[in-house]
């Protein structure tokens, strides 16, 4: 296997359904030590994680006595509320008894949607993992409706690997990796231990419907795997109860199958700013601010900016402007618009003063931004 688990810092690991609960009887609690072992020992090794787990259904009819699931909208909130009570119990408990703090995170399609709160999101999720704090996600299936589902646990989990900038996505599931046939059904399937996130041909392959208690199958992650490479980031998709799994894909061991990024995580980040074609609007800075840009490789402070032009918000992609109105750069503000005329030509010493808040000490982070 390549170095892509090796030399990843920071990796998104999903476990579906039918690990999680042990196929429906209810919370694996023994299961879920195994992995926060494992996740401990990687935070030791100096790497960030953020589990996507699926499993609140499933807990949530084991504890209401229901054999079989619902298929009314209002039952199946209610019974992901009653799970999600225990999941996170079972995650807090395990992770503590390992040294490490656990926070819950439930996440709808709308959070992401909307760009104020796919910022907030990732801010949040980001002081997490600064603080050593593993962030445990699932769906807020209690208040979502069809129309704003991811649809299955492989998406979100995708999802989440672009919104943190992660370097892998481990998908955790019942199955070895990926075939190119069902093995059930079909003796002469092939095992593919790697092959390129996006191939056309793996979506061809894959069908099924997966197990009876998780809502996915082996296509929605190879999509979810096409997903997250499109930010850079390698997937794995293997067998959950494999001993050790998540230390020995880290150590470089080849487990299940690799699907790999074309792209490395820095250069489809940067691409992506490259071709934005809508650009909210612009600050102007003064040659110094040019040069360390250019020549030096520095990140854009308030200080060397002498005008903002346009309506913006944070998070917007925005030029970047040399006194004689050339574009040298673009990048994602870290201030609006309204807020960039404040701290502009001002130390972050006064951000505070200026704005009521302290935040970012740069306008554009030298890794969200790209020279022209």
């Amino acid at each position: 296997m390549s170095d892509a688990l090796k030399n990843a810092r920071r990796i998104v690991v999903k476990v579906g359904s039918s690990l999680v609960t042990n196929e429906g009887r209810g919370v694996d609690a023994e299961a879920i030590g195994h992995w926060c072992r494992q996740l401990a020992a990687l935070a030791g090794q100096g790497r960030e994680i953020v589990m996507v787990s699926s499993g609140a259904i499933a807990e949530g009819m084991k504890r209401l006595g229901w054999a079989r699931r619902p298929k009314e909208l209002h039952e199946l909130q209610a019974a992901a509320a009653v799970g999600q009570m225990g999941l996170a119990q079972i995650y807090e408990t395990k992770l503590r008894e390992q040294g490490m703090g656990s926070a819950q995170v439930l996440l709808t399609h709308a959070d992401l949607a909307d760009r104020e709160r796919y910022l907030n999101a990732r801010s949040t999720l980001l002081t997490l993992l600064r603080l050593r704090v593993v962030p445990v996600i699932n769906e807020n299936d209690t208040v979502v409706t069809d129309e704003i589902k991811f649809g299955d646990n492989d998406t979100l989990g995708a999802l989440v690997a672009n919104l943190v900038e992660a370097d892998a996505l481990v998908i955790l599931t019942d199955q070895r990796g990926l075939y190119s046939a069902d093995p059930r059904k079909d003796p002469t399937a092939r095992f593919i231990e790697v092959s390129e996130a996006g191939t056309p041909e793996l979506e061809r392959m894959a069908g099924g419907a997966g197990s009876s208690i998780g809502k996915g199958g082996m296509i929605t992650k190879i999509l979810a795997a096409k997903r997250a490479a499109g930010s850079g980031a390698s997937t794995v998709i293997a067998w959950g109860r494999e001993p050790d799994v998540l230390l020995r894909l880290a150590a470089g061991e080849s487990i299940g199958t690799l699907l790999l990024a074309s792209t490395p995580k820095l250069a489809a980040r940067k691409q992506w700013m490259a071709d934005h074609l809508q650009l909210r609007g612009a600050v102007v800075i003064d040659d110094g601010a040019v040069k360390k840009l250019r020549d030096d490789g520095k990140s854009l402070l308030p200080i060397g900016m002498v005008e903002v032009i346009g309506e913006f918000a944070r998070g917007d992609v925005i030029a970047v402007r040399d006194p004689s109105g050339l574009e040298v750069a673009r990048g994602l503000a870290n201030y609006s618009s309204s807020e960039a005329r404040l701290i502009a030509r001002k130390p972050s010493s006064e951000f505070e003063r200026l704005l009521g808040f302290t935040g970012e000490p740069e306008m554009i982070h030298r890794d969200n931004l790209v020279l022209a």
